[in-house]
């Protein structure tokens, strides 16, 4: 017997635009509406495909908050060396990685829980914890993948707005109620790159009710003023009363790793082992495992990333402000520019000179663009292409 699926002309275009009527009536499947309802994720088109439409060559991406110095070469190393037991299944404790971490971060390794990228530890708190009608508190603009994952659990996004482009804690306060499970801070937030003060942290937390998990997105910790940092073991102490905290740190950025897709949390041991009930039993696989393990050893590509990064900052700004455009301060490493005009065209106008930043307009910015500090031969490319593309438009 051969199955038939009913299989409509604009079939091929359901991953990209469901019509949940077509799905309803052609399949007679019912969509629940808090699904429906969800935007996917935008994806961005490859590289190669933007310099075909366009044709440039030799384009450089600084949209995406990537490490422009590329990945750890011990992590490199590591990974040629792992490619012959692609064939078995990684270690589903991630034994070795969860041990050095533990001891860098000087933690107990029941204390860690690995991931798919912190965003998917993202996702373990929400399965975890957010039931349909339960409540999480978020800020906007932030790291649209929050929302996303409480909206799947049918459960209640309240969202506060920044303020003077920073976390609006008062306001955040305000929103906790009896059903309030999890309050989502980025720290530093993307993509305004600010901050929270330690003291201010520590009193909003502090009042934060039992019942709620504050979960600090510190996604650019490594970036940060370091007097600025949030200490885990102030929060994870087995003496402290109050709400609990996680932390979620990734290799994305620092490391280089963003291909490889990993990330941690770092909480109590009984918040731990409650994630690891939702977890799938090989969530971070072979080769992720292997290149994390390398590239916390390589200290001189860590070093050399946060000290490309801190002097790129400080020649961007010199040179953006020379153009007349206005710069936002950052403890990550990417920031935002006021260009003075409509961002979504001089994003069109520096691509056609092959070069890649963010407009933010989708994040509240219309005049905005973000763009992440590169290498030296990107960061000049960067200001010889706005310069040619402010005077194109006439913003400044």
């Amino acid at each position: 017997m051969h199955w038939k699926v009913p299989c409509p002309e604009n079939a091929r275009n359901w991953t990209s635009n469901p019509d949940r009527t077509t799905l309803e009536t052609v399949l007679h499947l019912t969509i629940p509406t808090h699904i429906a309802e969800i935007t996917p994720y935008p994806p961005g088109k490859p590289l190669e495909e933007l310099e075909r439409e366009y044709g440039i060559r030799d384009s450089i991406k600084l949209a995406s908050n990537e490490n422009s110095w590329g990945p750890s070469p011990l992590a490199l190393q590591a990974l040629s060396a792992a490619l012959t037991d692609l064939h078995r299944y990684p270690d589903g404790s991630s034994y070795y990685l969860v041990t050095a971490l533990a001891d860098k971060l000087g933690v107990g390794a029941g204390q860690i829980v690995l991931g798919n990228g912190s965003n998917e530890v993202i996702e373990f708190l929400v399965k975890a914890f957010v039931q349909e009608g339960d409540e999480v508190i978020t800020s906007h603009p932030s790291f649209l993948m929050y929302q996303k994952f409480v909206q799947v659990r049918g459960g209640v996004n309240h969202v506060v707005a920044l303020k003077e482009l920073g976390h609006d804690l008062a306001g955040i306060a305000k929103k906790i109620t009896q059903r309030t499970k999890l309050i989502f801070l980025d720290n530093p937030n993307n993509p305004t790159g600010t901050a929270i003060d330690p003291g201010t942290l520590r009193d909003f937390i502090d009042a934060v009710p039992n019942g709620v998990v504050v979960v600090l997105d510190e996604a650019y910790v490594d970036f940060m003023d370091p007097a600025l940092r949030p200490d885990p073991a102030e929060y994870l102490s087995a003496k402290r009363v109050g709400c609990p905290v996680v932390f979620l740190r990734t290799f994305s950025k620092a490391y280089g790793l963003a291909g490889l897709r990993i990330g941690y949390g770092v909480m109590v041991e009984e918040l731990a082992s409650t994630l690891h009930k939702v977890r799938q039993p090989f969530n971070v696989n072979r080769l992720a495992q292997v290149g994390a393990l390398a590239a916390l050893d390589d200290t001189n590509h860590y070093r050399t990333t946060l000290a490309g990064t801190r002097e790129g900052m400080e020649f961007l700004h010199r040179e953006v402000g020379r153009l007349g455009c206005r710069c936002f301060p950052s403890q990550a490493n990417f920031f935002l520019i006021d260009v003075g005009g409509e961002a979504d065209l001089l994003y069109q106008e520096m691509l056609t000179r092959g070069v890649i930043v963010r407009a933010m307009r989708a994040y509240g910015f219309p005049h905005f663009i973000r763009i992440t500090v590169g290498t030296k031969i990107e960061n000049r490319r960067f200001i010889e292409a706005l310069s040619l593309s402010l005077r194109t438009l006439g913003y400044v």
